[in-house]
């Protein structure tokens, strides 16, 4: 029996936790960060909360006698990612990391792509009237100063009670979205420009379709670079390189 440790958060950690599962010769361990409240929890064993930083996960590989670690957390959570890479070489263990492909601009996108959320914010105020903000509750502060820009931001959970936050309206929900409900907010909110991080993925690619059919301009923050390992982009793949790891 080995046992498997699955940095989780997404819909392809949970999915992926359900799969590994039914492996008989797999014990499952997915580690959720605890950011959003009433996650969904996977399949299997769940710890909750962080780990400390490199050095603290370690520790946790080590005491927990873990044997494999997956990477299958948000294609942003930049530090984690290289966390993990560094704990599993200090400890000599299998890595992977499942990371679902970047979306593509296709013909009738109208992107700018910047390198991350401060400048995202820095290029609106050049065209931006009403923007569709959804980059997640911890990155509002950069477009809070902005003057004469009505935002909606769409978030998991509500900002806390201290947080800077731009003007608008806040609306609290979770993926996936449907296409129909994309293109009713941006025609409902007038909405000119949306902001989205490139997590790629099925389950809020339906805004980028909704903007491209309404001429919205896209800013799109380019994902963070990750650590050399070892990487999939989809299920089969995950499962047979966990498959080729207990055979």
């Amino acid at each position: 029996m080995k046992r498997l440790l699955i940095l989780g958060g997404t819909a392809d950690a949970a999915e992926l936790a359900a799969k590994a599962s039914v492996i008989e010769q797999i014990e499952v361990i997915t580690s959720l960060a605890g950011r959003t409240r009433n996650p969904q929890v996977p399949t299997g064993m769940v710890r909750f909360g962080g780990f400390g930083g490199e050095a603290g996960l370690v520790t946790y590989l080590r005491e927990a006698k873990i044997d494999l670690l997956i990477d299958a957390t948000h294609p942003f959570a930049a530090q984690i990612s290289w966390n993990a890479a560094t704990a599993a070489a200090r400890c000599d263990i299998p890595y992977l990391m499942f990371i679902r492909p970047v979306w593509l601009q296709v013909p009738g996108d109208e992107w700018i792509e910047v390198d991350n959320v401060e400048v995202a914010a820095s290029v609106l105020p050049d065209f931006a009237k009403r923007v569709f903000l959804t980059i997640g509750r911890q990155q509002l502060a950069p477009f809070a100063s902005l003057e004469g820009i009505w935002f909606l931001m769409r978030l998991i959970d509500p900002p806390a009670p201290d947080a800077l936050v731009p003007p608008g309206m806040i609306l609290c929900d979770r993926g996936p979205f449907a296409l129909d409900n994309e293109r009713q907010l941006l025609i409902e909110h007038q909405i000119d420009t949306l902001v989205s991080k490139n997590s790629g993925g099925d389950a809020t690619y339906a805004k980028i379709i909704a903007a491209r059919e309404l001429g919205v301009k896209v800013v799109m923050v380019k994902r963070p670079p990750t650590p050399p390992a070892e990487k999939v982009s989809d299920l089969e793949s995950a499962m047979q390189w966990l498959i080729n790891q207990v055979c």
